[in-house]
């Protein structure tokens, strides 16, 4: 079928009853005969109106001819239980040529970008079920037999082994569950839930020439299992270690059960943004009427209505109406944000008061807020360096475990002198006990937990390096114009000449009135409350290009304000004239941010050294950097400058760089850590590493605070994960835990990690 996305923008420049009408046949008709039936009408129209080169019906098909190629994809992925399983399918779809490629276990979802055809990915789901998962296609349903139910039928059978175990410890036995063909009949479906669970991951990673902590969990459980079946086929009762194999699958299952909720807590940030994804837009026709179509199917040009209440589906400009919109989700502003004629909005935003008819600027697919949530999600996906060691070591760690089990064994024999089957025991608890998955869950459910905090608060990041590059940066150099300052002009002081203090305020006011400059408005702002005096009413107010404004007073004198070129050594920028002779001048500011001060001053007191790099004239940056209390003070740097500059200055460490315009660009690329602005030109955006959601100096201070807390987490996490095997394994290999602990003390030992990832959604 034609999906409805691809001929709506045509159609909807057209009759909305006609509309309606294919979109009703297109639930019966064939896609070829929707689209043949389309274009007689198109031709029918071109013919009859002589559209045939009009732009009302060139622009629409136009931009249905170029639709984007590189399309978001999502597939349903059963079987993935930890990182491990995320890593294997990421680096499976990566090798293919997927972009943008994101696996969220928990959901069993995972998303890429691709120009691939449907062939193509018809063959790329193959190659994820070759993997040993299960990829869940439109005539393949989702396998009940969920990981929640395995463990239940697991945990019914297991359980009076368990407690018969425990119970002849005590010495006291249960004669009926004693029985090895009871225990056999009670094992042999969880160790076949074991062999579904976990056997396909793990025979596919061997047929990879890789391993994982599944092949772990397959050995240690089919050892102890096919030895229990060779006693009862001896007949041997110290052979028998049914409950071993069975509690072993069981409460892996457990702990990847518990492991599974746990991680939905790293994951709602990504949860909470996309659940303020608009679902639905009303396309508004004219004269009053609307449709309502999916939200992802508006096209730039689109007209949509938002009505009270409702979520803005598309960032857009205001083209009718008035009313007050919450930001929240991008800026953290709580506060509503008035939304006028031509105001900028942005998808996600909820309407608080009034109504608007907002145009798309953009497609949804490349709005701010999925810019966002794309980049969330590959910042997850992002390792930082310090990742790299738990990475090297978990690539050779199961066969190191392996090595060390079958070590246990033969040590256990010929130099511990213990039986056969408990230096069987022994290897198989090395085997369960070892967990390679604290250390690869370790930096990634920190950094999850991390982003999504940071998000929340107003800041951007593109990728988790960035988080570990912040936590080591003691140098910030900050741009001056629109970083710490506002980028708006205000005026500081106005000066007539003795006994024209009227005449000078009046004629500037009347004629800044009558211009669109910045300058102007500045000024009107400023003189808003002066009184104008009939007998200094000017004429002949024109606005002269390049120059400033020019008029004539009632004798018929000229007055000009222009730049003052020669009095620049008092700041003053402009200058009033009358007949050539000055009698007035104006001096012109760029506003300071209020929090500047106390952001500089925190920053300082927390041992940061910060700089102040600026292509503005001297004496202006040096006023700023006095107001702000920056000692370092780099005034007429150009690009090239400010670039040669944070080179020289990041020999020895790391710096930040901090800015907001196009000149701004190369500097912030060029810093280990470039942080742009809220407003920021969108080649600075490109450039930086960091982006703030609103302009707002304070959110450095939580950037650079988050930051050195979701490393702190990492470095704890990576310490549990290795101090848990540093200990664990010995004790196993000594015979001091055997198998069924340590498959419990092993399924609980990721719960550690996450725990502490969750923490940091609450640390201060």
């Amino acid at each position: 079928m034609l999906p409805y996305r691809a001929w709506r923008p045509l159609v909807t420049q057209f009759s909305p009853l006609y509309a309606q009408a294919i979109k009703e046949l297109s639930t019966f008709l064939p896609g070829l005969t929707i689209s043949l039936f389309h274009r007689l009408y198109l031709w029918h129209g071109m013919v009859v109106t002589g559209l045939l080169e009009s732009k009302r019906f060139k622009a629409p098909f136009d931009h249905f001819m170029s639709k984007d190629l590189l399309e978001e994809k999502q597939l349903t992925v059963e079987g993935m239980t930890c990182a491990s399983c995320a890593r294997t399918v990421r680096q499976y779809l990566e090798g293919e040529g997927m972009s943008e490629v994101f696996v969220d276990v928990p959901k069993n979802k995972v998303t890429f970008r691709t120009v691939e055809a449907n062939d193509r990915l018809d063959e790329i789901a193959n190659g994820i079920d070759r993997l040993g998962y299960r990829v869940i296609r439109q005539d393949r349903t989702a396998s009940k037999l969920t990981i929640r139910l395995k463990f239940i039928i697991a945990a019914i059978l297991t359980a009076p082994m368990i407690l018969d175990h425990l119970l002849h410890l005590g010495g006291i036995q249960l004669p009926f569950v004693h029985q090895p063909w009871v225990q056999f009949g009670l094992t042999l479906p969880v160790f076949i839930l074991g062999l579904e669970h976990f056997g396909r991951s793990a025979w596919a990673a061997l047929f990879r020439g890789t391993t994982n902590m599944d092949v772990l969990i397959i050995l240690g459980s089919s050892a102890a299992f096919i030895y229990s079946c060779i006693g009862l086929w001896i007949g041997n009762p110290d052979y028998y270690f049914f409950e071993t194999a069975a509690s072993i699958i069981t409460l892996v299952m457990l702990g990847n059960l518990l492991e599974d909720r746990a991680l939905r807590g790293t994951t709602s940030a990504i949860d909470e943004l996309e659940s303020l994804q608009p679902q639905m837009a009303r396309l508004w026709m004219g004269e009053g009427k609307f449709m309502d179509i999916p939200a992802e199917d508006i096209r730039i040009g689109d007209k949509v209505l938002v009505r009270m209440g409702e979520a803005i589906p598309v960032d857009g400009v205001v083209l009718e109406g008035t009313g007050e919109a919450n930001e929240a989700m991008l800026t953290g502003e709580s506060a509503p944000a008035l939304k006028e004629e031509k105001s900028s909005v942005f998808a996600g935003s909820t309407m608080v008061v009034g109504h608007l008819i907002v145009q798309a600027s953009v497609d949804p697919s490349e709005t701010v807020f999925r810019q966002i949530i794309r980049l969330v999600k590959a910042a997850q996906s992002d390792k930082p360096p310090i990742q790299r060691l738990a990475d090297q070591i978990s690539a050779v760690f199961v066969p190191v475990v392996i090595g060390i089990s079958l070590l246990a064994y033969v040590v256990g024999v010929y130099v511990l002198g213990v039986s056969t089957g408990q230096a069987i025991m022994n290897a198989i608890a090395v085997l369960v006990i070892s967990c390679p998955c604290a250390m690869g869950l370790a930096t990634p459910t920190a950094v999850t937990v991390g982003l999504g905090r940071m998000t929340r608060n107003g800041l951007m990041i593109k990728g988790a390096t960035t988080i570990e590059r912040l936590a080591g940066i003691r140098t910030i150099l900050f741009d001056k114009t629109g970083t710490l300052t506002t980028g708006l002009l205000k005026v500081r002081q106005i000066k007539s000449k003795s006994g024209l203090e009227a005449i000078v305020r009046s004629s500037i006011y009347q004629m800044e009135l009558r211009s669109s400059h910045p300058i102007a408005r500045a000024l009107v702002s400023y003189l808003g409350n002066t009184r104008i005096e009939p007998s200094l009413e000017l004429a002949s107010i024109e606005e002269v290009a390049g120059k400033g404004m020019r008029a004539l007073d009632q004798d018929g004198r000229q007055l000009l304000l222009q730049r003052d070129e020669l009095d620049n050594q008092e700041g003053y920028h402009l200058a009033l004239s009358r007949d050539g002779e000055k009698i007035g001048h104006v001096a012109l500011e760029d506003e300071l941010r209020p929090e500047a001060k106390q952001v500089i001053a925190t920053l300082k007191a927390k041992g940061y050294t910060c700089w102040l790099v600026s292509g503005d004239r001297a004496e202006n940056v040096q006023r700023v950097g006095e107001l702000t209390g920056i000692e370092q003070v780099v005034s007429a740097q150009l690009p090239q400058d400010k670039y040669a500059l944070i080179d020289e200055l990041q020999k020895d460490q790391g710096l930040a760089m901090v800015g907001d315009g196009i000149n701004d660009a190369p500097a912030l690329e060029r810093a280990s850590v470039g942080i742009a602005m809220a407003g920021a030109a969108h080649t600075a955006m490109q450039s930086a590493k960091v982006a703030l959601l609103e302009p707002d100096l304070n959110l450095l201070l939580r950037l650079f605070h988050l930051s050195k807390l979701t490393l702190r987490t990492i470095k704890e996490n990576l310490f549990w994960a290795f101090a848990y095997n540093v200990v664990a394994i010995p004790m196993a290999f000594l015979g001091y835990l055997n198998p069924m602990w340590g498959a419990l003390f092993m399924a609980f030992s990721d719960l550690v990690v996450i725990g502490n990832s969750i923490r940091l959604k609450y640390r201060t």
